[in-house]
């Protein structure tokens, strides 16, 4: 009987023993636990300078093959289209005048958009995914300052047609040639100014988690995005600046516009009325694929969508707009159409004719 309970005390403290060797065991692997986590968090808040991005575009998407082509032959069409308009205004001695010039400038703004964001979008899909950090911020800055210098020259745009329809007789004098060029100074001027902030709040960025931008292009909300900042800090002056510098040009076209309206009803013959809003609907039809595309990238990614519908959304205003510009004032223009035809029909003329 003592035997047994003697084997019963030397095993309660056999087990106690374990029991307090398990629980010591649970305490180290807790403290190597929440070491390992200060350690994460430690090494998450270590920032660095990166001196490349790696640019996610579409490598995860069914579509890849579809969107690169589809892409590739957008940027084809805006090449071809915008170099044509360009050349019919510099070649056609009867283009040459302040409302073809505003044209053939919004065609180089256009031109520059698209070789800015597709060739390297192109590359990344297809080739080297690496962009190094110099060339991603100069495309950063670049977007951003050719998006304010159209929304200007739109507005310029405006303007013109403003003064045209309103006060015709005073047209030659106050639109000139002069004056077209200085409204395209003006507008680089604005647009730069517009980049400063840009470059003042892309220059207090620090990266810890990442260096891959999730999206085919780098731009200010993305770089915000995958930096270690605080999001809404960054964001809401960039966005402020957005506002102002797209929505203060909107409102002046569409008063012009609306002055523009009150002066076409007052016209008596039908025809007078349908000449006058056939010229300045060209002009809307370009203010709204500008605008409306710009719109929808800026509202729709606070609504929560996911990085392949974010990319769509984001490239959108950057190669639709200036694929369709210069078909719309191919199409829509008489002299403009008129000029391409010549120029195409006398570069196909001249090597038959050189032939005999």
């Amino acid at each position: 009987m003592k035997l047994f309970v003697n084997r019963e005390v030397h095993t309660g403290k056999a087990l106690k023993r374990l029991s307090d060797e398990s629980t010591s065991i649970d305490s180290m692997a807790k403290a190597a636990n929440t070491g390992v986590q200060d350690f994460l968090l430690k090494m998450e808040n270590l920032t660095y300078s990166p001196t490349e991005f790696i640019l996610d575009c579409l490598n995860h998407s069914e579509q890849r093959s579809f969107i690169t082509a589809v892409v590739f032959l957008i940027y084809l069409v805006t090449l071809v289209g915008n170099v044509l308009v360009i050349l019919v205004i510099m070649l056609d001695h009867q283009l040459q005048s302040p409302m073809y010039f505003y044209i053939g400038i919004l065609a180089c703004i256009d031109l520059t958009c698209s070789t800015n964001i597709i060739p390297r979008m192109l590359s990344a899909v297809l080739f080297d995914r690496v962009v190094p950090k110099i060339a991603c911020f100069a495309q950063l800055y670049t977007l951003h300052h050719l998006e304010v210098m159209q929304t200007f020259l739109l507005t310029f745009m405006a303007y013109d047609r403003y003064v045209a329809v309103v006060n015709p007789l005073r047209y030659p004098s106050i639109i000139t040639n002069r004056t077209v060029a200085a409204s395209f100074v003006l507008s680089n001027i604005l647009g730069l100014i517009a980049v400063i902030p840009f470059v003042l709040l892309a220059s207090g960025l620090h990266f810890c988690r990442t260096n891959v931008v999730p999206y085919c292009m780098c731009d200010h909300a993305t770089m915000v995005r995958i930096a270690c900042v605080d999001y809404i800090t960054y964001l809401i002056p960039g966005s402020t600046v957005c506002a102002l510098f797209l929505l203060f040009p909107l409102g002046t076209i569409i008063f012009s516009y609306s002055k523009i309206v009150q002066a076409v009803l007052k016209i008596s013959s039908k025809e007078g009325r349908r000449k006058t809003f056939s010229t300045c609907l060209t002009h809307l039809m370009v203010v709204g694929i500008f605008y409306i595309p710009l719109f929808i990238a800026y509202v729709l990614p606070s609504t929560g969508t996911t990085a392949e519908d974010y990319n769509v959304i984001a490239i959108i205003p950057c190669i639709i707009p200036p694929m369709f510009n210069p078909v719309i004032y191919s199409f829509r223009n008489k002299e403009i159409k008129k000029g391409i035809i010549k120029l195409v029909c006398k570069r196909r003329i001249v090597p038959e004719s050189n032939k005999h």
